[in-house]
């Protein structure tokens, strides 16, 4: 049986009647059990959301981990678009979670990260706070990534005791799991992949690179580590092109942004996405060809038609509207 923590009761008390349907559609996918990998769809438009440990504090800006990730993902063949950072050194859950009210509208992300937490516990700041705050951080997360779970993925909290600063402090590192603890449970609770990049971090006094030089934050070479760890969790979301294979006895036909479809059946259903992957259109065909779709509410630009029967995807198409 799934349990929920009790903040998300409190939370309902704030969001409209939508929000609370796309609650109730997130704790479906997490009763179906599915596995918490990262779905990457290209092109990768990156949102990584958090404070030092993101923005990369003493490294340089290709030792962040984000831009490393971009880069690896470059490097595996993926096609890479926008990388967006909101993170800042300092930052708790509150401050992160009015940035991104600051710099709202943010849309077309197919991958969103979340790493927050460690300021709270520095600042000596209230675990129950924290969870609220971070389960509200985390949906909005997944609202950036399209209201979709498996792309958005979380980072544990690094432990700083592990450092010429914390000076192997076990206090540190006892509230550092409670914090994690807490993470780790929500993070569960909504399905989305939790990458524990802790122990890690808790090499740092022993392999003494590891730590940046100001002997507080990562080095490039410890964020390098946190991506691998990312990386086996990642998984490539199929394009639309990539699942299926055209039958070729659909021919179409397209004017004035009038769509008409050739030698299909009455009832087959008509699904149009743009290049995010987003589903725009969706239309049973009430008669057999000639039945004509409109795509005027459309933007100029490339869309994916899928035509699927009772048996499955039996064709697709790509068109260009101009």
């Amino acid at each position: 049986m799934l349990i929920l923590t009790y903040n998300c009761l409190k939370l309902n008390r704030h969001y409209t009647m939508k929000n609370i349907l796309f609650l109730f559609i997130l704790l479906l996918i997490v009763q179906s059990g599915e596995a918490q990998t990262i779905k990457v769809r290209e092109p990768v438009h990156f949102l990584a959301l958090g404070d030092s440990y993101t923005i990369g504090q003493s490294v340089g800006v290709n030792e962040r981990w984000p831009k490393q990730l971009i880069t690896e993902l470059s490097k595996l063949g993926y096609v890479n678009g926008e990388l967006k950072i909101i993170a800042q050194t300092g930052w708790r859950t509150d401050n992160l979670q009015n940035a991104i009210n600051q710099q709202q509208p943010l849309s077309g992300y197919s991958l969103v990260s979340l790493l927050i937490g460690v300021n709270n516990q520095f600042q000596g700041g209230n675990i129950q706070t924290y969870a609220t705050e971070f389960e509200s951080l985390l949906l909005q997360a997944i609202s950036l990534a399209g209201n979709n779970p498996s792309h958005v993925f979380v980072l544990s909290i690094p432990d700083y005791a592990f450092t010429p600063y914390g000076n192997g402090n076990p206090s540190i590192s006892s509230q550092i799991d409670e914090f994690n603890n807490i993470n780790r449970q929500i993070t569960s609770n909504y399905n989305v992949a939790y990458i524990d990049i802790t122990p890690i971090s808790r090499r740092g006094l022993a392999q003494p690179e590891l730590v940046a030089t100001d002997g507080l934050h990562p080095s490039g070479a410890m964020y390098a580590l946190w991506v691998q760890e990312i990386l086996k969790r990642v998984e490539k979301e199929v394009g639309i092109e990539d699942e299926i294979s055209d039958s070729g006895k659909i021919s179409y036909s397209l004017s004035d942004k009038q769509l008409m479809l050739l030698n299909v059946d009455e009832g087959v259903e008509v699904m149009i996405y743009n290049t995010r992957g987003e589903l725009v259109i969706q239309n049973r065909m009430q008669a057999a060809s000639g039945s004509a779709i409109s795509m005027n509410g459309l933007a100029n630009g490339i869309y994916f038609v899928l035509v699927r029967s009772k048996a499955g995807i039996i064709s697709r198409i790509k068109v260009l509207l101009l």
